[in-house]
């Protein structure tokens, strides 16, 4: 039993040591978001021109917290069970943590067990793309904002009726906007 534990420890601490790398400095934290590690995946080359926001890497790292980076752009993932919103039950809407475009609706969340925000279909299907994504020795299907390309999470056919998706996200890629907020913009 004592050997298991420590064992365990030690792949842990190790697969860690492997998975991660330090963060991009910038001068300011825009956000408070969880510190939990996250992992980053190998790099799309996504075509410059393709989505309606381009910035250029510097621009993105003076706008994005190092976490939110590491997430949005270089489509990293965060643990599971220490993020910000799996578990988070208010109402309101999610929107992209780099450009503000609404993704995804309170209604549509749901507890997939996975320790991440999971939903079983965004505002609208305009609102997200879809890239193929090998990474890490499996092929799975990436969501990334339609607005500015930056990676959301991954997509399975798991999830509830009526769609049977789950997609999955990443906390750090997302910003929440409470219904009173959003009230209280609209009668501005």
């Amino acid at each position: 039993m004592k050997y298991s534990f420590v064992t365990g420890l030690i792949v842990t601490l190790l697969l860690s040591l492997f998975f991660l790398y330090p963060g991009h400095s910038k001068s300011s934290e825009r956000h408070t978001h969880t510190s939990a590690t996250t992992f980053t995946a190998e790099r799309d080359t996504t075509p410059e021109g393709e989505y309606p926001v381009q910035k250029t890497e510097a621009e993105w790292k003076e706008i994005l917290t190092s976490k939110e980076y590491r997430i949005l752009r270089d489509r990293g993932t965060e643990l599971p069970y220490v993020n910000e919103f799996d578990g988070f039950d208010k109402d309101g809407i999610y929107v992209c943590a780099a450009c503000g475009q609404k993704l995804y609706s309170s209604e549509h969340k749901y507890d997939s067990g996975t320790g991440w925000p999971s939903f079983w279909r965004p505002i609208a299907d305009s609102l997200v793309g879809e890239r193929e994504d090998n990474s890490w020795f499996m092929t799975r299907t990436e969501i990334v904002c339609s607005n500015c390309g930056s990676h959301l999470g991954h997509v399975f056919d798991d999830g509830p009726r009526p769609t049977g998706l789950r997609y999955c996200m990443n906390s750090a890629a997302m910003d929440f906007i409470s219904e009173e907020e959003i009230s209280s913009n609209q009668q501005n």
